[in-house]
């Protein structure tokens, strides 16, 4: 997530304190990824001495000071506008290192961190298609977070479907017992019939 790029846009309509950003910026995402107001902070005295915002004006009686884009930060948030978000640097995915470190180690059982895992994640999915079901079409920015969320966790979903069939052609003992435990987890019939009505 570009906090630095976040921060540019959100001064496109005018000079705010850190404060106000932090709060901007968690409305407008729902606050699925809150900031520190010291992140914020940090990142804009980079910012300033980088040339892309600047004060402006005096402090407030509180001590306050707003900020505003410059030209070279105009220029830098149009810049990030018009490109694809990269991929050069795959962000460390604790769950893919955590099952990579599993099958590589004697004695862990896989199956049964895969099954753990699914069953959070059909439960997490399970109520963010609850709260997809209360959004009132009013909040734009709210509801395109929350659809990423679901479609990241129907795809961690099957990617753990493959994870298991792919142990399991490695040892085939563990597939009936991994076929019972998936059928029998938590609500698991509950969370397919609540995604396919989304």
């Amino acid at each position: 997530m570009s906090i630095k790029h976040s921060l540019l846009a959100l001064l496109h309509e005018g000079p705010m304190y850190g404060a106000q950003l932090r709060g901007e910026f968690e409305a407008r995402t729902g606050g699925t990824w809150p900031l520190n107001v010291g992140q914020v902070y940090t990142t804009l005295s980079r910012l300033e001495r980088d040339g892309l915002v600047a004060g402006a004006g005096a402090p407030d009686d509180e001590g306050r000071i707003a900020y505003e884009l410059t030209d070279a930060g105009r220029a830098e948030l149009d810049a990030w506008w018009s490109v694809p978000v990269g991929r050069e640097q795959t962000p460390r995915n604790e769950l893919a290192i955590k099952l990579a470190l599993a099958v590589t180690l004697p004695g862990v059982d896989v199956q049964q961190i895969v099954q753990t895992q699914r069953t959070a994640t059909m439960t997490h999915l399970r109520d963010l298609t609850r709260l997809k079901r209360t959004a009132d079409g009013e909040d734009l920015a709210w509801e395109l977070v929350l659809e990423s969320l679901v479609f990241a966790d129907e795809a961690e979903i099957r990617w753990l479907d493959h994870v298991e069939a792919r142990i399991a052609r490695l040892d085939p003992s563990q597939a009936k017992a991994s076929r019972t435990a998936h059928v029998a987890s938590a609500g698991s019939a509950g969370v397919r019939e609540a995604v396919t009505r989304r």
